[in-house]
């Protein structure tokens, strides 16, 4: 595991709050993950999510994944739980705009420590959203703890790849991205098996560095004027976003950094 400790929920926030995110969300869609829609209903499919079921999405962001859970996966009902007031305002928007607030709640709160009713959950969801979690030991237990015997929790992140990277590097990724820490497979491995969860799927996807492509071809190809508009046309900052992405993009290519897939479910205590 590689970590920073000047890297905080404060930076997480300033960053999906303002431009740099629009950024994001004109290159990959309301799905603010790699791999978007397919990416979700592969994890679904992975993980048993069927018609009828409860979910609560912790990180939800906008709710992207729980909109898609709800219509292509017939959840019966989702809540949300994000950390940032202005992301989770348009959430709860768009999920109104698309008629589904009547199945989907959000509410602002810590993912660790969210203050919801034990065993609520038939499913615990998280699409590349955990990386910005100072305690990922907390998380997982509040997961666990939110789930019914027998539930699971599903979940992709970014990780350090199979190919390790070095101490500077791994500074700069977790810098340029606010990530408080990145951990690889086996980290995660430890975690969900400490708070109580069998882990059924531990893999990387393989997407990363093919995605990362696209997204910069995007950029430089198609986007570049609505790019340059989403941060006030100002060329300056556009140029040091473009040499982050960059710089994920070479990770990515050099298997340093890749997005995996977590199922694990709850045992008995």
């Amino acid at each position: 595991m590689h970590r920073v400790s000047e890297v905080g929920l404060a930076d997480v926030q300033a960053e999906y709050g303002v431009a740099d995110g629009d950024v994001s969300r004109l290159i990959m869609g309301e799905q603010l993950h790699v791999g978007g829609l397919h990416s979700t209903l592969e994890l679904a499919e992975r993980a048993g999510i069927a018609a009828g079921m409860v979910g609560v999405d912790l990180c939800c962001y906008t709710g992207a994944g729980m909109r898609a859970l709800v219509r292509f996966c017939a959840v019966e009902r989702m809540t949300g739980v994000d950390a940032t007031a202005e992301v989770v305002d348009r959430g709860r928007q768009l999920c109104a705009d698309e008629g589904l607030d009547g199945r989907i709640s959000f509410f602002v709160g810590d993912a660790c420590a969210t203050g919801l009713p034990d065993e609520i959950a038939d499913f615990v969801w998280g699409e590349d959203g955990w990386c910005y979690v100072e305690d990922k030991s907390a998380l997982l237990v509040e997961a666990a703890r939110l789930l019914r015997l027998g539930g699971v929790v599903a979940f992709t992140d970014w990780v350090e790849g199979s190919a390790r990277m070095d101490t500077t590097e791994a500074e700069l990724l977790l810098r340029f991205m606010r990530f408080p820490s990145i951990l690889d497979i086996g980290d995660y491995r430890g975690l969900l098996g400490q708070a109580g969860l069998r882990v059924e799927a531990a893999e990387d996807t393989g997407r990363f560095a093919r995605y990362f492509e696209l997204y910069r071809d995007m950029v430089t190809m198609q986007l570049t004027y609505d790019a340059l508009k989403a941060v006030g046309f100002d060329s300056a900052r556009m140029e040091a976003l473009e040499r982050e992405r960059d710089f994920v993009r070479e990770l990515g290519r050099q298997t340093k950094l890749a997005q995996a897939l977590f199922v694990a479910r709850k045992q008995p205590s």
